[in-house]
């Protein structure tokens, strides 16, 4: 019966002699910097599943002709995907899962931002190709990027992340750069969309060669992923919010990947003969230039952190199993 009125009971009423074991256990975890890890466990086995299916399905797609069964200029933009993937992101996205670093903020932002770009370009396989002998391996990437992200995430301590920045990061600097990319992304998009609403001219995506439905799942995934992300991240970032730190550095990681990707999937267009097709694009130097500057300042405010260890010996009565890191179950 005590028992039911102790757990029923306010913690902030209880004297701090008398507190309940479960409130002193949840203080003594934050001021140690140990607490209960599912979503780190899940967002680190997930990640190494995404990893493994980023690498096979980007080999498959360099190595095996006609793999994609779509028209041949998507075909050789997904070419020049995988080429990105292969030789950038899974590169980046297996250090951070090194276990040396893989409890650095830095790792953790960066495994944030490759996860996304994942999630990101893997939907333009899923939603934007027929089947084919891969079709089955880019859902599994997908599902996979998807999940980690979102373990990924929840996994964050965002307390520690914000300390790490130090006060003179340029956060509204930064956060003008983002709020650049939202107008002009979604602004570009928009007026062409207005545009067919009201002549019947077919929208624009840059200098790449796409069929209809390619460009508007390319519209829709800015449109309603992309630009809002980018918005809410310049608004949280100019008021120095938390979440400004982390959906900031992501992003902005994202966006140098995403746009190496429209780089080089140029090329591929342009030697794959695609009529209309062009090799370069000058201004996507400038946009990765403006990018990597915001980048490498966002970044350069960041403090090195070791990794957290847990006390040798907690507190007695406390309960916490050391080798798990975690509260062992009942």
């Amino acid at each position: 019966m005590m028992s039911v009125l102790v757990a029923s009971a306010p913690q902030h009423g209880w004297p701090a002699a008398h507190r309940p074991r479960a409130a002193s256990r949840r203080a003594w975890l934050s001021r140690n910097g140990a607490r209960p890890a599912p979503a780190h466990h899940w967002s680190t086995l997930l990640a190494m599943a995404a990893l493994a299916l980023m690498t096979a399905v980007s080999v498959v797609g360099l190595s095996v002709d006609d793999v994609y069964r779509a028209p041949k200029s998507v075909a050789a933009m997904l070419r020049g995907y995988d080429l990105v993937t292969l030789a950038v992101a899974v590169p980046v996205l297996a250090i951070t899962l090194l276990p040396h670093f893989r409890q650095s903020v830095q790792a953790q932002l960066l495994r944030l931002a490759i996860l996304g770009y994942a999630a990101y370009n893997y939907a333009s396989y899923v939603f934007g190709t027929g089947f084919s002998t891969v079709f089955l391996l880019h859902d599994a990437a997908f599902t996979a990027a998807t999940f980690a992200l979102g373990f990924s995430a929840a996994s964050l301590d965002l307390g520690r992340v914000y300390k790490s920045f130090r006060p003179s990061t340029p956060a509204r600097a930064i956060g003008s750069v983002l709020a650049l990319l939202a107008a002009g992304l979604g602004a570009t998009w928009v007026f062409y969309s207005l545009r067919f609403t009201l002549t019947g001219q077919s929208p624009k995506e840059s200098l790449l060669v796409l069929p209809e439905p390619n460009l508007h799942l390319a519209y829709v995934l800015d449109l309603t992923l992309l630009v809002p992300c980018y918005a809410v991240a310049a608004a949280l970032l100019w008021r120095r919010a938390r979440w400004g730190y982390p959906m900031a550095a992501a992003l902005l990681v994202f966006s140098l990947v995403h746009e190496l990707n429209y780089v080089v999937a140029l090329v591929f267009q342009s030697n794959a003969h695609i009529p209309g097709a062009t090799a370069f694009d000058p201004q996507a130097i400038v946009i990765i230039a403006i990018i990597l500057a915001a980048t490498l300042a966002l970044f350069s405010g960041t403090r090195r952190q070791s990794p957290r260890v847990l006390p040798a010996q907690p507190p007695p009565g406390h309960g916490l199993s050391r080798r798990r890191g975690r509260w062992p179950r009942p």
